[in-house]
């Protein structure tokens, strides 16, 4: 299976691997990477299946998650992507993939999180269509969570819903051409 390696100045994108366990670990059980995620901390078995969901979108959907490393350091500080995660949602996302980010709390607020963004949008722009023939993008996100609304109005996102889901309110967005 092929997984896309991108690059920007600072960044890295490239495939999770085996011993992304532990740093995933130290992401994902964050109390400032969860609270708007779900709000739970993760468990070692809740990011290792984290991992293969995200490996395992890549062999079946042709679009996944990219673990992001910083190149002047080589230190995992990140997930973003693209997915299909079948939420019982409404307005469904159905048809259209789900782009997803989380960063380290020591990493936030530097531009990152935009830059890798920008990095795996405009793969999407060249990609995506072409191999899925989906020309959509849709993101959610907490109303409450300030930073990451204003990187998806930075990023070509616009809101189209306000839902519920999971029992916590949200909002949702889409890009409606991946090349706007």
């Amino acid at each position: 299976m092929f997984i896309p390696e991108l690059e920007s100045t600072r960044l890295r994108l490239r495939r999770h691997e085996r011993g992304d366990l532990s740093r995933a670990l130290h992401l994902w059980s964050h109390p400032d990477v969860v609270r708007f995620i779900g709000g739970r901390i993760n468990t070692a078995q809740q990011c290792w299946s984290r991992i293969l969901l995200y490996r395992g979108h890549w062999e079946l959907m042709r679009f996944g998650y990219w673990a992001i490393e910083e190149k002047s350091s080589g230190l995992y500080i990140g997930d973003l992507g693209f997915a299909d995660f079948q939420r019982d949602l409404t307005p469904s996302f159905e048809g259209a993939p789900e782009l997803g980010w989380a960063l380290m709390p020591s990493h936030q607020g530097q531009g990152l999180a935009t830059e890798a963004l920008k990095l795996a949008l405009a793969w999407g722009d060249d990609q995506l269509a072409s191999l899925t023939g989906i020309r959509r993008s849709v993101c959610m996100i907490d109303p409450e969570n300030k930073p990451s609304l204003r990187i998806a109005e930075k990023i070509g996102y616009r809101e189209y819903a306000r839902t519920t889901f999971a029992d916590s309110a949200t909002i949702l967005f889409e890009r409606g051409e991946l090349n706007v």
